[in-house]
């Protein structure tokens, strides 16, 4: 009896699943789709670049600044602390390598050593020679009074040998005198050889003191309290450890003035046209997705260039941050959103919304496919100038069978109307004195789709 109980229960459990299965498996299948309505009222049109925050001011950590006066070209960073350490005033920032200044500083020593040694043989030599010089001078003063004697004793002589012996003291204090003259020109010649050497000595010392004053400052600190931030070289790299500092700018690191920031972006050369000075900025930071900050166009650069590992010339534009929050550093990721323009009044749709073929541009509303003239558009919609309402349904995903649907064209008379407000404001953006020849032709309103996504090219 129990036995037939569950086979019963088992029985009514599948009779149930094959029901469920039954009621939802079976049948045609809904579609689903979405429909929106036309918007009307303020377009932004904007230009939209990823950029990196950066500091719009700060204070740089220099390295020595004298070593092109020792002919020393270029140093590397042998040791700094991490990029974005907090660090106080006076605090250790980095070490930088000696070798080239110490091997400097030791030819320096050999030649205060030779220096020192060429002055003391000077000197003993200077002393010799002139000793020398003073012995022969005394002799030929004794040589000058033996002389005079003998022409005091020739009064009682014959006239020739007086003669003789006044030549003879006038030989004798000829030579005393030139020996005299040389003396004090072989006594200034020393002098000179000794200043020169002296001179040569005291110079070689006073550069080996500013080489050990200069080796002092191979070891940075932090000049005021502050967040270290690594200088990028001219690659964009951030110069760590290894990295090589020239002489000519010898910026270790940097401390930035966090409480002003800017984001440094690049603007393709398709979009930089509408990309002025002061035009508003919507900021959004990739770590903090929650953070929205404004900011406002600074700075456009007048020539492009091309960026690493990239075919697109791009114009490099600087966005000054409006906020400070403390959460914002140097090298996060931004979101900026530059407003080019605003059009008031306007009807617009989603860009998923609008639909081509060859020739025109149309939606999918009301069982029909209708045709629309587009005009400017942003990342996500489309201005309709023509060929909808406000409030009107449109499909944002086109149903199944919507190809069969009837296309519905515009009159001639609007699209007439369209394309005299088109040659209307090409005349106004024309300079004066073009012939009309040079004018570019007004464009039909219509754009192609392409599939796989991506803006369309919209003409106008």
């Amino acid at each position: 009896m129990k036995k037939s109980k569950v086979y019963l229960i088992s029985l009514a459990v599948l009779l149930l699943i094959v029901i469920i299965w039954i009621a939802t498996g079976s049948g045609p299948e809904k579609e689903t789709t979405l429909e929106v309505p036309v918007k009307s009222g303020l377009f932004d049109i904007t230009v939209t670049t990823t950029g990196e925050l950066e500091a719009k001011s700060s204070e740089k950590i220099m390295g020595p600044v004298n070593l092109r006066d020792f002919r020393i070209w270029q140093i590397k960073i042998e040791d700094i602390i991490p990029d974005g350490t907090v660090v106080d005033s006076g605090q250790y920032i980095a070490t930088l390598d000696r070798t080239e200044l110490v091997n400097k500083m030791k030819d320096q020593e050999l030649e205060i050593e030779k220096l020192e040694t060429q002055f003391t043989k000077t000197q003993l030599d200077t002393t010799l020679e002139l000793r020398s010089a003073r012995d022969n001078l005394i002799n030929l003063k004794y040589a000058l009074e033996e002389k005079q004697i003998v022409v005091d004793q020739s009064i009682y002589e014959p006239p020739a040998t007086q003669r003789q012996a006044k030549i003879d003291l006038e030989r004798a204090m000829r030579n005393y005198e030139q020996a005299v003259e040389n003396y004090e020109v072989k006594l200034r010649k020393a002098e000179a050889d000794m200043q020169e050497i002296n001179t040569s000595m005291k110079k070689v010392r006073s550069e080996y003191a500013k080489m050990v004053s200069l080796l002092n400052e191979f070891t940075i600190f932090a000049p005021k309290s502050g967040m270290v931030i690594y200088k990028r070289g001219w690659d964009g790299q951030k110069q760590g450890v290894g990295a090589t500092i020239s002489v000519w700018e010898p910026v270790v690191a940097e401390l930035p003035n966090l409480r002003e920031m800017k984001s440094k972006t690049y603007v393709n050369e398709i979009d930089i046209s509408k990309v002025k000075v002061n035009q508003a900025v919507r900021i959004g930071v990739d770590a903090f997705p929650d953070k929205k900050f404004t900011g406002v166009v600074r700075e456009v650069a007048n020539i492009g260039q091309q960026l690493p590992n990239s075919n697109a010339k791009v114009f490099e534009v600087s966005i000054e941050v409006n906020e400070f929050d403390s959460i914002l550093r140097p090298a996060m990721t931004t979101k900026n959103e530059i407003l080019t323009s605003s059009l008031d009044s306007v009807l617009f749709i989603p860009l998923d919304c609008v639909q081509s073929n060859d020739s025109i541009s149309y939606v999918y509303t009301g069982g029909y496919r209708r045709q629309v003239v587009l005009g400017l558009s942003n990342e996500n919609e489309v201005i309709v100038r023509a060929g909808l309402k406000a409030g009107e349904e449109v499909y944002l995903v086109p149903p199944s069978d919507a190809e069969k649907w009837k296309l519905t064209k515009l009159d001639e008379a609007t699209l007439e109307k369209i394309r005299q407000e088109d040659e209307a404001k090409a005349r106004q953006q024309v300079p004066a004195g073009l012939p009309d020849s040079m004018m570019m032709p007004p464009g039909n309103g219509k754009f192609r789709m392409q599939k796989g996504g991506g803006k369309p090219p919209f003409k106008r």
